[in-house]
């Protein structure tokens, strides 16, 4: 007999911002919401993103039916290519957001083998014994969807990120009337965004930043350069519209800002005039009065364009005394520092640096709590779980919950990893399965883990001394003094008299240890020795190697 036992299992986006993706289960079947990344933390030295673990998926791969992808954005999106080397699984997206699947995928030379199938909001997909019903939502790119997935133990909605937004760019608001009628259908489980959880009120429109856009460009006396994420394609509209009224040219900065515009005018999402875009080399040679950019690097990220203009390593084209330069984007949560010392340094490249809360140039995508009170009163949910959001998002959503009427027993506050079980009515929370972080570094992935990220982070904040023993082939012993070398530990000329005295420890621990634990106690000495002396913490390497 068929277990009617519902799995929801978060293996990503619970109790952090980013790497959204969820699986869904019912008997031997499965299906994936979403599969984004994450960026790094300050202290996560060299990595570029962060992906989800899959192993519990690779473990089911037979059992998955399909993957679902919400919207565009990168953390719902970022992973799919890493995600499809081991789960071949059919994806299932909206027209823009399997568009900029295609420009991922062809970038990575994925595109051929990717089962990509088009849906609409609206329409209804079977997958296995699961019905999806896709719904519109608002967010801050268009094309965006909330599921009702009708599962034989129940109706669960997944909301997506989401917003009530009554005056979007795309003119094309959330679908109450689809919410209102799921609600009256009976919910089991609801699965809502909590980014804003904390956030009071409600979260303005997209249109408010329309006349934030133009005064901007009325007092720019130079280029602007406009940054947000590639992904952003209704930010994209709002400043060519600014662009076309204020008579300037527009051009699209960096491969993946081009590549996205290209694919979103050809699929009708982007609305620009051909006489308005000019390529990036005409407008580097045109009027700066006359020129808008638009570019990527909002979050501070090095390699993209205003993280190599703040740093001056950009090849293209620099920033001049008079440019103005717009960060169309809030930092992620963690990302501040990042973003606030880019910003910095583009001030002292000479640029007028605008960005929210000196001026309304972004709005959120998400939800705040009263439009968060909305969705529950229209689900009307027998179970409630809040997703994607840190554990205070997370926790304050379900408060919010708690005060319109939803019992504490009804709420299911968990994290990555934590399956979530529904039987016979009845909500239970089970086993925790691996949920944890898979570090991209360069072309490695998984390769890098705590004990590296714990090393790198000592190197970064201590340096390291590395000591060279030459020893006497035949009996071990030290056959010249130990060789000290240091980086970003002390400076050599002031630390003699400290490297000496290391050096002398060395002699002491050669002549009662024996050959085989000289390296291991040579670091455990001096790693202690070194902290005594200068409250630091070195990273301590001996290397040996025999008198010839």
């Amino acid at each position: 007999m068929t277990s009617k036992n519902l799995r929801i299992v978060p293996l990503g986006g619970l109790g952090e911002i980013g790497k959204n993706m969820m699986s869904i289960e019912y008997g031997e079947n499965l299906i994936v919401v979403d599969a984004g990344i994450m960026f790094p933390e300050n202290d996560m030295l060299g990595i570029d993103y962060i992906i989800p673990d899959f192993g519990y998926l690779k473990e089911r791969k037979d059992k998955v039916r399909g993957i679902v992808i919400t919207h565009g954005h990168e953390d719902h999106t970022g992973a799919i290519r890493h995600l499809l080397d081991d789960i071949p699984a059919p994806i299932y997206a909206t027209k823009l957001t399997r568009g900029l699947l295609e420009v991922k995928l062809a970038r990575g030379g994925m595109l051929k083998e990717a089962k990509l199938n088009t849906v609409r909001a609206g329409e209804a997909l079977e997958l296995g014994p699961f019905k999806l019903e896709f719904f519109h939502v608002c967010h801050s790119i268009p094309d965006c969807v909330g599921l009702g997935i009708t599962t034989p133990a129940g109706l669960v909605v997944h909301t997506g990120d989401y917003k009530f937004d009554h005056t979007p760019v795309d003119g094309w608001p959330t679908d109450f009337g689809k919410l209102g009628e799921l609600g009256g259908r009976g919910v089991l489980a609801l699965l809502a965004d909590s980014t804003n959880a904390d956030e009071p009120g409600w979260t303005p429109s997209e249109a408010m930043i329309d006349p934030a856009f133009d005064a901007v460009f009325r007092e720019a006396k130079g280029r602007i350069l406009i940054g947000t994420f590639a992904s952003l394609i209704s930010r994209m509209q709002q400043a060519a519209q600014a662009a076309d009224r204020h008579g300037r040219k527009m051009a699209f900065v960096g491969t993946s800002m081009q590549e996205n515009a290209k694919m979103a005018r050809k699929l009708g999402y982007l609305d620009v005039p051909d006489e308005l875009i000019v390529t990036p080399e005409q407008a580097f040679n045109m009027n700066p009065a006359k020129v808008l950019l638009m570019c990527t690097g909002t979050q501070g990220e090095p390699s993209s364009i205003l993280g190599r203009l703040s740093t001056s390593t950009n090849r293209q084209f620099d920033l001049v005394p008079g440019d103005t330069v717009v960060l169309s984007s809030h930092p992620i949560p963690g990302n501040e520092e990042m973003v606030h010392r880019t910003i910095n340094r583009l001030f002292h490249r000479g640029a007028e640096v605008i960005y929210d809360p000196i001026a309304p140039v972004h709005v959120s995508g998400h939800a705040s709590q009263e439009e968060m009170k909305v969705m529950l009163q229209l689900v009307r949910p027998k179970f409630f779980v809040p997703i994607h959001g840190e554990l205070r998002h997370l926790k304050q959503h379900a408060a919010l919950a708690r005060e319109i009427g939803v019992p504490d027993s009804s709420i299911a506050v968990v994290e990555n990893g934590r399956v979530i079980e529904f039987r016979d009515g009845k909500m239970s929370i089970g086993e925790r399965v691996p949920g944890g972080y898979v570090f991209v570094d360069g072309t490695g992935v998984g390769d890098i883990g705590p004990k590296v990220m714990r090393e790198r982070e000592a190197l970064a904040k201590d340096g390291f001394v590395v000591i060279h023993l030459t020893l006497n082939h035949q009996n071990g012993a030290l056959a010249r003094d130990p060789e000290i070398v240091s980086k970003g530990f002390v400076f050599v000329r002031d630390a003699e008299e400290l490297f000496e005295h290391a050096r002398r420890r060395i002699k002491e621990l050669a002549k009662k240890t024996e050959p085989d634990n000289l390296k291991d106690e040579i670091e455990k000495d001096l790693t202690q020795f070194f902290y005594g002396e200068t409250k630091r913490h070195p990273m301590v390497l001996v290397f040996a190697s025999a008198q010839s």
